[in-house]
């Protein structure tokens, strides 16, 4: 018998204690009137089970937040990709501006279809272009939406 772990089943009997006056034989002058089992019984007796309930609890708890943070990663992972997809575009249609607004939101389309994003709007602003991106999030994600990012290219004014 594992004297830490309390008795075990077989062993039932030395939980049980006949009266008042044979528990205070087992215990020592100070812990008499201290807090203990006043049900009869012997301290760790009946708390069979209690690790596992608590095993459990502690493995419910990891695994709900290893969930979440692979939520969270996916999340991220798609804003990232909206953001990349957005500012390749931005780039694409700010090389094409000067041959039209026309052109240089093809190409930025282009591009964005290549990131396998979907475009949201292309705005050009005399020679800056301003790009609005989705992207379809993978996973848990998915159930709050897509992704969004803007980007804006054009030339350096010097200031």
């Amino acid at each position: 018998m594992n004297r830490a772990a309390g008795p075990d089943r077989a062993d039932k009997r030395q939980c049980d204690l006949p009266n008042e006056a044979e528990r205070d034989k087992q215990r020592p002058n100070a812990l008499r009137t201290a807090i203990g089992p006043r049900d009869g019984r012997r301290a760790g007796c009946g708390e069979e089970g209690s690790a596992t309930v608590l095993a459990v609890g502690v493995v419910a708890a990891l695994v709900v937040s290893t969930v979440a943070f692979a939520a969270v990663g996916q999340a991220t992972a798609a804003r990232h990709r909206a953001q990349g997809a957005a500012d390749a575009a931005a780039l694409a249609g700010a090389a094409k501006v000067l041959f039209g607004d026309e052109e240089a939101c093809a190409a930025a389309a282009a591009m964005v279809a290549a990131n396998s994003a979907e475009l949201e709007s292309c705005e050009v602003n005399d020679l800056e272009v301003t790009i609005r991106v989705t992207e379809e999030a993978n996973g848990i994600p998915r159930a709050f939406g897509p992704a969004r990012a803007v980007s804006r290219a054009g030339p350096v004014t010097a200031g």
